[in-house]
């Protein structure tokens, strides 16, 4: 497994872009719709990546404490379900339950949403303030599937924190990274590869 990291497109300040995407079920989601009364946590992950799935738990239960300071959290899948089959809208209300996500998770179908947002890897983090403004693109703990470490979410809590106390945006975070986003043949970002 390649491991991709963000490519930090969207900047601190930055608007959120506008997006509508159907949950498994067919609800479909509008971005402010989604945001908390402090903000909003977009993750763009799939079902099937060892870096989604390492962390994936410990996300849940971070999305439940940022839920309780206002803070809202929608996941996104933009992979390519013809090559992917198991990260298929049909697989992912499980694989959220099994994970505890108790927030939407939403499917990019035609990948757009992806690449507005410049998402390159699964899991990729963007933090935005009550303003939908980006606060955050970063990594989520310095854990990896190889290396061993349990993960916590410690830089990802850390800008939530951050940003709630009203401070600067983080300069320089850690990047996320991951498995490529499975983009479609032809559909290629000009930042992929």
């Amino acid at each position: 497994m390649a491991e991709v990291r963000s490519t930090f497109s969207l900047r601190p300040g930055d608007a959120a872009p506008d997006f509508q995407l159907p949950a498994p079920d067919g609800t479909v989601h509008e971005l402010h719709g989604l945001r908390g009364n402090s903000g909003l946590l977009v993750v763009f992950a799939c079902n099937h990546c060892p870096y989604v799935v390492h962390l994936a738990k410990e996300l849940g239960s971070l999305a439940a404490e940022i839920e309780a300071e206002g803070v809202a959290t929608v996941a996104i899948s933009s992979n390519d379900i013809e090559k992917y089959p198991a990260d298929a809208p049909d697989k992912m209300t499980s694989f959220a339950a099994e994970s505890g996500w108790n927030f939407p998770y939403l499917f990019d179908e035609t990948q757009e949403v992806a690449k507005a947002y410049g998402a390159a890897c699964t899991p990729d983090f963007f933090l935005f303030d009550h303003e939908l403004r980006l606060h955050y693109a970063g990594q989520f703990d310095d854990s990896r599937p190889r290396g061993g470490e349990a993960p916590t979410g410690a830089d990802l809590r850390a800008a939530v924190k951050g940003m709630l106390a009203g401070e600067e945006a983080p300069v320089r975070p850690y990047p996320s990274s991951g498995c490529n986003i499975k983009w479609k043949p032809g559909a290629e970002p000009s930042y992929f590869g």
